[in-house]
């Protein structure tokens, strides 16, 4: 039960557990740094599970329960902190507190008005289709034998790390004056953060196959998109840094699309 593979899996979830303690406290700034580091620790337990001949269902188990409290569950209160600060009262929050505290302000304030019913506002509730759907996500993988080689739908770590981006970049261009902080703050007000919180999550279960990042040799053939998508990666980051993150998971969306199109064409051709 307590093998090295198992304890990378619970250590992956207490990485969600501190993610969602730190949103609940206003530190959306710092959560994404754990999610972070449940995903690198999602992706050796499998890997060590692999290499130390210790796959099982417990192990297989235990993964989904993990991912869903750190890929489900910690960017759902993410998202959720982020909207009560993005739907308070302007002028309503002191200018002077830092970013951490302006958040923490804003969501005791929304669960103040939660708590004692004045001028309570739903919206920040829309976060939570994200363990919602998460949750289904996970479950149809484990039971989805169609999944062995690629996803069908996409997968829960690359969702999170999408909305990782948000309260990175707004933390990143707060109290400043720039053309950054003008454009996130916009993004992240609800009309437009509502919408694209839904559409991520319904990519969650949707039939599109997206292709999956192991490698089983290191050859360009057979590996020409996963290379195409890492090297374009690298070059995402050094130029845009943390904007660098919601790029790669459109690419990621896009290469996945083209690759399907690609696939069916070359498939049909041989057919015929």
């Amino acid at each position: 039960m307590f093998n090295i593979p198992n304890l990378f899996t619970a250590s992956n979830m207490l990485c969600g557990v501190i993610a969602i303690l730190l949103s609940f406290a206003g530190r959306i700034d710092i959560a994404p740094f754990f999610i972070f580091a449940g995903a690198v620790l999602d992706f050796f337990d499998g890997f060590l599970a692999r290499l130390l001949k210790q796959q099982g269902e417990l192990g297989k188990q235990l993964d989904s329960l993990a991912d869903m409290i750190t890929f489900g569950l910690a960017p759902g209160i993410m998202m959720l902190v982020l909207l009560a600060y993005s739907t308070e009262v302007e002028g309503a929050i002191p200018a002077y507190l830092s970013f951490g505290d302006q958040v923490r302000f804003a969501f005791q304030g929304w669960m103040y008005q939660l708590l004692h019913g004045s001028n309570f506002s739903w919206i920040p509730f829309t976060a939570l289709v994200i363990p919602f759907f998460s949750m289904f996500r996970l479950a149809k993988f484990n039971i989805d034998t169609r999944q062995t080689e690629a996803f069908i739908g996409l997968n829960t770590p690359t969702n999170t790390i999408f909305f990782t981006a948000f309260p990175l970049i707004l933390a990143n261009s707060f109290g400043e004056s720039s053309w950054e902080n003008t454009f996130i703050n916009r993004i992240v007000e609800p009309q437009i953060m509502i919408p694209i919180i839904i559409g991520m999550s319904l990519l969650l279960i949707s039939e599109i196959p997206f292709f999956s990042l192991k490698l089983k040799t290191f050859k360009w053939k057979g590996n020409e998109m996963r290379f195409l998508f890492l090297i374009s990666c690298l070059l995402l980051i050094v130029s845009l840094m943390v904007w660098a993150i919601p790029f790669i998971v459109l690419l990621y969306t896009v290469l996945s699309v083209v690759e399907n199109i690609f696939f069916k064409k070359k498939q049909h051709e041989i057919q015929s």
